[in-house]
């Protein structure tokens, strides 16, 4: 599948994790492994994980994300999942996840962290 983490750092210090294309089991732990990465490298206030680029998660995709979030509590970080679809966002609603990632409704359907297209997928 090639490379579907890029890892960016911010002037303010915040570090966003943009992934590509699917997220399941073939590269759920590349997925958590550079969200980690990017937390014990630059220890930074802020991981953003950008799913603008995404255009599948499974299980084990949303596992990698979960274990993402507790790296990034562990180490008294703000953890915030940007561009999710409407319809991964169903899926974070409905497992009781979306305040985790921090995808609080803006009253219009769309989080407040996130107002660009997206097109990532839940499954």
């Amino acid at each position: 599948m090639g490379n579907s983490i890029r890892t960016t750092l911010a002037d303010d210090g915040t570090v966003t994790v943009t992934v590509d294309g699917e997220i399941d089991f073939s590269n759920a732990d590349e997925v958590a492994d550079g969200i980690r990465d990017a937390i014990t490298g630059w220890s930074p206030p802020a991981v953003h994980v950008d799913l603008r680029d995404a255009s599948f998660i499974d299980s084990t995709g949303l596992g990698a994300l979960i274990e993402g979030y507790r790296a990034a509590t562990e180490s008294n970080i703000r953890y915030v999942v940007l561009n999710a679809s409407p319809a991964f966002r169903r899926v974070l609603t409905v497992t009781g996840l979306s305040g985790f990632f921090g995808l609080t409704d803006g009253g219009e359907g769309r989080a407040l962290v996130d107002d660009l297209p997206n097109r990532a997928t839940g499954a």
